[in-house]
C-alpha cells in the first residue's frame, strides 16, 4: 500500500473518505523546496489542486515561480499540517487537527531526501517545526527568519485575510520577500 493510500484509509480520516475527499499534498522524490502550510482551503479540497486559489497566486509571486515550476517541475513539495479542509470557524477556517503532522510528516519527509529548504507558512507550521511556544508571535518569528536558515524559512500566510498584517509590517515585503526569492531561486538554479 502506498503512503497516499495509507493516509486516505487511515481510521482518523474516515469522515473525509466518506465524503469522497482525498488527502491534499505533493511529495515528489525530486523536491528540493518544501512548503508546509496549515490545511487546504475549501476550494483546494474541491479541486484537488494545492494552492489553487488567491493565496496560491500570491505565494507563487512571493517565491518568484511560475505555475509550471510550482506544479510541474518536481522541485517543490507541499505538505499541510492537515491533509483535509477543516471547515469554517468564526473567523477563517478551523485549525488543523492535532496529531496529523506527528503521524505523517516524518514518513513524507523521508520520501523527499533532496529537500534543501522548508518554507513554513503560518503559526501552526512554525510552532510545530521551530518548537515555538504560543507566547512567541508570528511577527517576531518572521522578523527573525535568518535565525532559522538554512533549513527553515518562516513566512506569513499569503491569504488576502492577512492584508492588514502586511500593511502594518512593510518590512516583510521590503526585506523578507527579496531574501525568500533569492533562497528559492538559488536552489532552483542548481
Amino acid at each position: 500500500m502506498s503512503l497516499f493510500e495509507e493516509i486516505a484509509n487511515d481510521e482518523d480520516n474516515k469522515v473525509y473518505k466518506a465524503k469522497g475527499w482525498l488527502p491534499i499534498y505533493a511529495a515528489p522524490r525530486t523536491a528540493e523546496i518544501l512548503i508546509i502550510g496549515q490545511a487546504p482551503s475549501k476550494r483546494v479540497q474541491e479541486t484537488g489542486i494545492m494552492w489553487h486559489d488567491a493565496s496560491g497566486d500570491r505565494l507563487r509571486d512571493w517565491l518568484g515561480v511560475s505555475e509550471t515550476v510550482f506544479y510541474q517541475s518536481g522541485k517543490i513539495g507541499v505538505i499541510p499540517m492537515d491533509f483535509y479542509y477543516p471547515g469554517k470557524a468564526a473567523s477563517g477556517d478551523k485549525a488543523p487537527r492535532k496529531g496529523v503532522a506527528e503521524k505523517w510528516h516524518p514518513k513524507l519527509l523521508g520520501e523527499m531526501p533532496n529537500v534543501k529548504l522548508i518554507i513554513l507558512i503560518g503559526a501552526y507550521a512554525q510552532r510545530y517545526y521551530l518548537n515555538l511556544t504560543n507566547k512567541e508571535t508570528i511577527t517576531a518569528t518572521i522578523k527573525n527568519y535568518q535565525h532559522y536558515l538554512p533549513k527553515y524559512f518562516p513566512i506569513v500566510h499569503p491569504s488576502p485575510r492577512n492584508n492588514i498584517w502586511l500593511k502594518k509590517n512593510p518590512w516583510f515585503e521590503q526585506e523578507v520577500l527579496p531574501m525568500l526569492k533569492q533562497e528559492v531561486q538559488a536552489i532552483l538554479k542548481q
